[in-house]
């Protein structure tokens, strides 16, 4: 059991007018002999705290550390019409808390699937794309202009074959036939050659 004193205080615990008065001092005239009071007696309390909260002592030593400098940075804001000096200190250390949580950059796993770059085709992959392109090319080029208008309707542009009759104001069978006669030209110009 703790002795405590005529003011209910433990030895070492400070009066709530004992620690606006210090607090006050410091942040007048950021003296040293006052923060180091206050630093007494809140240092060990908000280690404890952050140490319950994260788990891991040498974070809860950082933040104490932290919040005991805006502490010190921030003495001459604190305003005792608004609460007291440990709900002013908490809170502080709280905010540092919930900053240093979302500073934290969850460590990335080089061979999750996500971060994976895909496979790059190789050069002569890519020679070989662009000499079946110019192959492909050349053999559209002897369609007749309506073949080809379907073609590209149907294949780069995605229009359904009811919408290119219409639009060209054609019979659906014809749209078929176009797109099967392109398709067999083109075939026969390039059997042998892909």
């Amino acid at each position: 059991m703790t002795n405590k004193n005529s003011d209910g205080l433990a030895p070492g615990d400070l009066s709530q007018a004992e620690m606006v008065r210090l607090l006050a001092i410091v942040g007048r005239d950021r003296n040293a002999d006052a923060f180091e009071a206050v630093f007494r007696f809140y240092a060990p309390r908000i280690r404890t705290f952050m140490a319950v909260k994260t788990q891991d002592k040498q974070a809860a030593e950082e933040l104490m550390q932290e919040t005991m400098t805006a502490v010190w940075n921030k003495a001459a804001q604190f305003d005792p019409a608004r609460g007291n000096v440990s709900a002013w200190i908490y809170t502080i250390a709280r905010n540092i808390r919930i900053d240093a949580y979302r500073r934290r950059r969850p460590e990335i796993d080089v061979n999750d699937p996500a971060f994976v770059p895909d496979d790059v085709a190789g050069a002569d992959q890519d020679f070989q794309q662009l000499q079946e392109a110019q192959l492909l090319r050349g053999a559209m080029a002897t369609l007749p202009d309506e073949q080809v208008d379907v073609l590209r309707r149907a294949f780069f542009d995605e229009e359904s074959h009811s919408t290119i009759a219409r639009d060209l104001g054609v019979p659906l069978g014809t749209v078929k036939s176009r797109i099967r006669l392109a398709f067999a030209k083109l075939r026969s110009a390039l059997d042998g050659q892909l």
